[in-house]
């Protein structure tokens, strides 16, 4: 078993209550931490399990046992060329090379904030490229593409 991390964005539930990191724990997520950043309730866990999406599935079992309702799941999908680059191990400076063309060929364009000084990436696409360049594994692959039809999924419940 390996251990996973991630964030589970919730709803549903009042933070202020008397019982509400005692609901999360009897639920079965004595392995999340609970914050409350920028208004979202998060459970953020570090989950064993043999597989990403094992552990990501028990704990939303978990999560609505508590009561919650499952908003997003994070580490979400679009990031930033700093995003890329911390969860690549690579520079900074490395990736907005890539970006610009200046090294590589093919680095996926932006998808969000195109016009702006900090667009975003789809973390799929990138780490796609990452791996035909030899620099991520399969696994953070299958990993980015899991989040992205996880939270995709979770939209398309509430439409």
């Amino acid at each position: 078993m390996k251990a996973y991390e991630f964030g589970l964005i919730v709803s549903g539930v009042d933070p202020h209550a008397d019982d509400f990191e005692d609901r999360f724990f009897e639920a079965g997520c004595d392995d999340a931490t609970l914050t409350v950043h920028r208004g979202a309730v998060i459970a953020a866990f570090t989950r064993e399990a043999d597989s990403f999406a094992s552990a990501v599935t028990s704990a939303c079992r978990d999560v609505e046992t508590a009561g919650a309702r499952i908003e997003r799941l994070e580490p979400d999908v679009w990031v930033s060329q700093s995003e890329i680059a911390a969860r690549a191990n690579l520079t900074r400076s490395a990736i907005s090379n890539y970006a610009s063309g200046e090294r590589g060929a093919g680095f996926p364009a932006p998808k969000a904030r195109v016009t702006t000084a900090s667009p975003l990436w789809d973390w799929a696409e990138v780490s796609r490229w990452l791996l035909h360049q030899g620099m991520v594994s399969e696994a953070v692959v299958q990993e980015a593409e899991w989040v992205k039809g996880f939270n995709a999924g979770v939209g398309s419940v509430r439409a």
